[in-house]
């Protein structure tokens, strides 16, 4: 892997429609990173997620991420999104559902094998919820059932994971059980986080960008927590701030 890159951006520009989204992005994201992504509600976040993942094509610029198109490299990274639709009705299991992260390495219509039920586990432990493994995933509250679907995220053994607002259904207590897991995770792998808590961002993260359309600040924690404050006042102040038209569908973000 080339110096250690993991992802990079290269003025990278994304638009609904006519609706600029992302102007001139240039990021660097290298191995075992912990970087979170932080901004206004349809600053964009999660669309640069997106782009990471090749689920879109920017307008123009270039992404690499392990040294390969997004769409190649898609199999080495694991993905939570905020919002998940999923047929709650429907009767799976929680042990069901997180096997579903191993499709990509088995392939659709071959049987499981004991290495994916193994793996199934140890995440379910990962995550408390392994006596939950033979319960249906519907009755389940909605932090249980964030905390399957983070289960399924890490089920991918993941190279890159990327996490957007993963804890915003989540019971307070068992948050900061979450990110001590994501640190301990961090020494094996890079993660990207959006999220709109500084709290976090000050104990966890190791580098931070600050993204509204454009890219204000991407840097260290060290150098860029001093200046937090100073980034409130720039546009990451609009993080409390809503747009009254999203075309993104980022009103969430």
């Amino acid at each position: 892997m080339k110096n250690n890159i993991v992802v990079e951006l290269k003025d990278v520009c994304f638009s609904y429609t006519n609706i600029s989204v992302l102007e001139s992005i240039n990021i660097t994201i290298k191995e075992k990173d912990f970087l979170s992504i932080i901004g206004p509600n349809g600053g964009g976040k999660t669309t640069i997620l997106k782009i990471i993942l090749g689920l879109l094509e920017p307008n123009k610029g270039m992404v690499y991420v392990f040294n390969a198109s997004a769409k190649k490299a898609r199999k080495h990274i694991g993905y939570l999104p905020q919002h998940i639709s999923f047929d709650f009705d429907f009767p799976i299991s929680v042990q069901e559902v997180v096997l579903m992260g191993r499709l990509g390495k088995r392939g659709i219509g071959r049987k499981f094998t004991e290495t994916d039920v193994s793996v199934c586990m140890q995440v379910l432990e990962k995550v408390g919820m392994q006596k939950y493994k033979n319960s249906e995933l519907g009755k389940l509250s909605g932090g249980q059932r964030q905390r399957v679907f983070i289960a399924r995220a890490l089920s991918t053994e993941p190279r890159l994971l990327l996490l957007d607002e993963p804890v915003s259904s989540v019971d307070t207590q068992w948050q900061q059980a979450f990110y001590e897991l994501l640190h301990d995770l961090n020494k094996e792998i890079t993660i990207v986080l959006v999220t709109h808590d500084i709290s976090v961002v000050s104990t966890y993260i190791d580098k931070i960008a600050c993204l509204n359309k454009k890219l204000y600040y991407h840097g260290s924690k060290k150098e860029g927590m001093h200046k937090i404050s100073e980034m409130y006042e720039c546009p990451v102040q609009l993080i409390t701030h809503t747009p009254t038209h999203d075309p993104s569908g980022e009103s969430d973000k």
